[in-house]
């Protein structure tokens, strides 16, 4: 079963957008068969970022490899009445026989650079857009964001702890997975733990302590039952809740083994302290801080800056939401049908043609530059796009584990100079375009404007003109 119906157990056919379906026909109609080149890339980073992590592959593929109608969503689309009975003919049929190349998940990428790129018959290249892009572009999104938090806690152990917040369930699925991926600890969501083999942890609610006559209460009877566990002592009081884990601790003696407690609100920085020092003073050296409540990248550093003394960091709605950059100006486009080049031209969204390669480059250690070609280019650098799947099917052998891309995403943000690492926007990391790919835009751009000035009417051409260079 592959990775996305185990997280799931749903059928993706008809999770697609109208017009994938009626360009399908139209396709069928006119016989255009030949084979297409999509990239799927990201036009400009958001403000807050430096560089994103590649995500969300894995998925992406077991849907390709899964994508087929069955006769229910057949006679759904029948009844829409704007399907020929051939052409529905024709998808009771359809299944996904091209080739993927992507840069492996964990992967550094910046603006411009193709994080997938499919090659296949136009429909069947057509018709997986929207499911790769939702797929890609929310884990991407998320696995940034938690790269980030990650850099921030310096070495403390992160937990996600966002599914109820989350936007949906795949939402809370997919950001479980993408946190994990780009260095999270752990996280809450115990369905992602069994599908994905990420670490589960968790303490106690409000709720837990409030259903309880006392805090006191409440504590020893977890503790009983829990003994290496975290209690949550901020319900009421924060120092008098961290007091009575004192207290806890004198009435059990050897038998206290309590491994955190952990603060949820008010001014964690000076609560933390205050905490740290009569857990310490009780000669409960041992016993760790862990805080949550509406953390990110930046309260995380400030809390670290300033000495606060926690050990990890629960971290949900901002992380999975992405809150300060909810989304990536992320496309899917042909760049290449038939044999020959296609781009756009359009202002602010014109695209590179052709099937390419990424080469990076390092110096001394760090990743120093990268470089985009035309595919069949030699640059100086490493190539990133690797093949993941040939004929429809995924190649197992070149396609790693989620914990094998996790120490790669590791590895890679270790590779990043310190500016492109930092919470701060900073200095663009270098991106270039190679010699034969600039060649292969110019001289394609040429020909469709001179094609457009053949088909214009007379007065358009002189408007044309007028705003060529001379």
């Amino acid at each position: 079963m592959s990775e996305t119906s185990r997280a799931s157990g749903r059928h993706y056919a008809l999770l697609t957008d109208l017009y994938q379906l009626t360009m399908l026909q139209a396709y069928y109609v006119e016989d255009m068969q030949d084979t297409a080149v999509f990239d799927l890339f990201v036009r400009h980073l958001p403000e807050q970022r430096n560089y994103l992590i590649a995500a969300g592959l894995q998925p992406a593929l077991d849907y390709i490899t899964s994508l087929a109608f069955t006769p229910d969503e057949l006679d759904y689309l029948d009844s829409l009445g704007r399907f020929r009975t051939q052409f529905l003919d024709y998808l009771a049929g359809f299944h996904f026989t091209g080739d993927v190349y992507a840069v492996p998940e964990g992967t550094v990428v910046f603006a411009d650079e193709p994080l997938v790129e499919v090659i296949a018959p136009l429909p069947q290249a057509q018709l997986v857009e929207t499911f790769i892009l939702n797929q890609v572009h929310f884990q991407t999104l998320i696995a940034s964001k938690a790269a980030r938090v990650v850099h921030a806690a310096a070495g403390h152990t992160v937990v996600d702890f966002g599914l109820r917040r989350y936007h949906g369930i795949d939402a809370g699925m997919q950001a479980a997975r993408a946190a994990w991926l780009a260095g999270a600890d752990a996280t809450s969501n115990v369905l992602a733990g069994k599908t994905w083999n990420i670490p589960v942890n968790g303490t106690m609610a409000h709720s837990y302590i409030l259903a309880h006559d006392s805090e006191a209460n409440a504590f020893a009877r977890f503790a009983e039952l829990y003994p290496d566990t975290v209690l949550l002592v901020d319900t009421y009081d924060t120092l008098a809740g961290v007091r009575k884990v004192v207290e806890l601790a004198r009435e059990l003696g050897e038998r206290f083994q309590v491994s955190a407690i952990r603060l949820d609100s008010g001014e964690i920085g000076p609560l933390a302290h205050e905490a740290r020092n009569i857990l310490d003073r009780a000669g409960l050296e041992r016993v760790q801080l862990f805080v949550s409540g509406d953390l990110d990248e930046h309260a995380i550093a400030a809390l670290l800056a300033g000495g606060a003394p926690i050990d990890g960091f629960g971290v949900g709605t901002r992380m999975g939401t992405s809150a300060d950059a909810p989304f990536l100006n992320c496309a899917y486009k042909l760049v290449e049908y038939a044999g020959e080049n296609r781009m756009k031209l359009s202002r602010d969204k014109a695209t590179l043609p052709g099937r390419k390669q990424i080469f990076r480059v390092r110096e001394s250690g760090l990743n120093a530059r990268d470089i985009i070609a035309r595919h069949d280019e030699r640059c100086a650098g490493t190539p990133l796009l690797r093949p993941v799947m040939q004929s429809g099917n995924i190649l197992r052998d070149t396609l790693p584990s989620l914990a094998v891309s996790r120490d790669h995403c590791r590895v890679e943000r270790t590779a990043l100079p310190a500016g492109v690492k930092s919470l701060q926007p900073g200095a663009p990391y270098p991106v270039e375009l190679s010699s034969g790919l600039i060649a292969a835009r110019e001289g394609l751009r040429r020909r469709i404007q001179k094609r457009g000035l053949q088909a214009s009417p007379p007065i358009l051409r002189d408007a044309i003109n007028q705003d060529q260079p001379d």
